[in-house]
């Protein structure tokens, strides 16, 4: 399930971006997902859920669109001061 490896990467970008005080608290992350990209969202969507329940993200949300092509990419982070 390579979803899981996806998953990882899009926390490890999230933890970068926020940085190591993580003043913020991120609420919701953003991705969009090609329909070509070989990616089953549902299971995508399930591996974020568990691993943004964990300390540092305290239960972000991940947020997926299904756009055309083969793209994969984090769009937005939505931070609470």
């Amino acid at each position: 399930m390579h979803e899981l490896s996806i998953a990882l990467e899009v926390a490890r970008l999230v933890e970068e971006a926020v940085g190591p005080e993580r003043v913020p608290r991120v609420v919701r992350v953003g991705l969009e997902v090609g329909t070509d990209a070989g990616v089953e969202i549902p299971n995508l969507e399930f591996c974020l859920q568990a691993l943004l329940s964990t300390s540092p993200f305290s239960g972000a949300e991940p947020e997926i669109v299904e756009c055309g092509g083969g793209d994969l990419r984090v769009t937005y982070l939505e931070l609470e001061e």
